[in-house]
């Protein structure tokens, strides 16, 4: 006999999609923001390329995750 397959589920209930989605939306924009705020604001001398690059890594994250949720909400295969 064949072992039972038990089906793969979401870590997260299919009805927090949006608000996911928005949430990751909204994260991904403030830290976008902020990003622009202080190339803005700054001079070229008191630039940080660490924070440039954290900044903007952390953002694409949250952007990133926010584009699957956003997939899985409109129900792209």
């Amino acid at each position: 006999m064949a072992p039972t397959v038990k089906p793969i589920m979401s870590p997260v209930p299919v009805a927090w999609f949006p608000f996911l989605a928005v949430l990751l939306l909204t994260i991904g924009l403030v830290v976008t923001a902020s990003f622009f705020i202080y190339e803005a604001t700054s001079s070229r001398r008191t630039r940080s390329v660490a924070k440039e690059l954290i900044t903007g890594t952390i953002a694409s994250v949250f952007l990133g995750f926010e584009w699957a949720y956003f997939v899985l909400v409109i129900e792209l295969p």
